[in-house]
């Protein structure tokens, strides 16, 4: 597996793994293939994984726990705080006292001593971010964590977090269909040397040509609710999804590589970590790290889905509030 160093500081494989999908994000999932997948995925290579506390309130970082018993030497494991998920909805917290509490409670629920890279997943807007970032920065001095990182964060933000604690990645979304980062985001994060990390670099599966309508997802898959999916956005995002099919059988891949075969052309520092409940789909994405683009096949891709091409935002009215833009 080839690799790429985020911040200067944590090398990891070019094509990481999420974990969200594991807890029943986009439908039913099984604990025990969920397991038995997460070990199979580190016995191919991949060493970098990205879980959450928010994932199932617990769930996935307990899920990741029980897989990484005796291999836990052999992967760099990234996970967030800063979402309570509850009944009345999601509530954004970054009080120092509760990133002490959030980062000892999913020590716990992973079996380790030492988060790799640990993410504020979304800025309290009402919490100074110095305050957040203080408090992260003493969990770095208690060995609880060893390098920091912001998801979702805006340029101002980042620019006032990396003041108090070298940040080593910012986790946002960034795909074909979510391009919003390249205009303000990842310029800073190369002025300021820090990585960054995509998440859901697949346009949550729809640009791997696997999603052909809305009666294609589960009942319970949260994308139900997204407004890209929406019935009055979902037709035209289609039509995106097939000139992406066309240009990959043209390159002699599928959509899924070259999605991510582009994320991987915007530069060294950027790491796509797409998730699946799939081996094939695993080995799948890590060969996308082999297929080189040239600048007009960028150009024609970027020309397909230029900034701001998609219909409908990333996330329900609600969760957008949450995001630091």
């Amino acid at each position: 597996m080839k690799t790429r160093t985020l911040g200067g500081q944590i090398t990891v494989n070019e094509v990481g793994y999420g974990c969200m999908g594991l807890s029943g994000i986009y439908g039913a999932s099984d604990d025990a293939q969920s397991i038995a997948l997460v070990r199979r995925i580190v016995d191919l290579g991949v060493n970098f994984f990205d879980s959450a506390d928010a994932y199932g309130n617990g769930h996935n970082e307990e899920l990741l726990g029980k897989a990484l018993k005796g291999i836990r030497d052999k992967i760099v494991l990234a996970t967030k705080f800063g979402q309570q998920r509850k009944p009345e909805g999601t509530i954004i917290c970054g009080t120092p006292e509760y990133a002490q509490s959030a980062c000892e409670a999913s020590l716990k629920r992973l079996g380790i001593e030492t988060i790799d890279l640990y993410f504020q997943h979304r800025v309290d807007k009402n919490v100074p971010i110095e305050d957040t970032i203080g408090a992260m920065a003493k969990l770095v001095k208690q060995g609880k964590v060893r390098h920091l990182g912001l998801s979702e964060v805006s340029v101002a933000n980042l620019r006032r977090a990396a003041k108090v604690h070298p940040i080593v990645a910012v986790q946002s979304e960034l795909s074909l269909w979510s391009r919003q980062d390249e205009l303000d985001v990842l310029p800073v994060c190369r002025e300021l040397g820090i990585g960054y990390t995509a998440y859901a670099p697949l346009g949550r599966g729809f640009l791997t040509g696997t999603v052909s309508g809305r009666e294609a997802l589960d009942a319970k898959d949260t994308r139900q609710s997204h407004p890209r999916f929406a019935p009055e956005n979902i037709g035209e995002n289609l039509k995106l999804a097939a000139k992406l099919k066309t240009l990959a059988a043209s390159k002699g891949c599928t959509q899924a590589q070259l999605a991510l075969a582009w994320i991987l052309a915007k530069g060294k520092d950027i790491v796509p970590i797409p998730g699946t409940k799939s081996e094939s789909r695993v080995v799948e994405n890590m060969q996308a790290a082999d297929i080189v683009l040239s600048a007009a096949e960028i150009k024609a891709l970027e020309e397909i889905a230029p900034i701001g091409v998609t219909k409908g935002d990333r996330y329900p009215a609600a969760n957008m509030k949450a995001i630091d833009r």
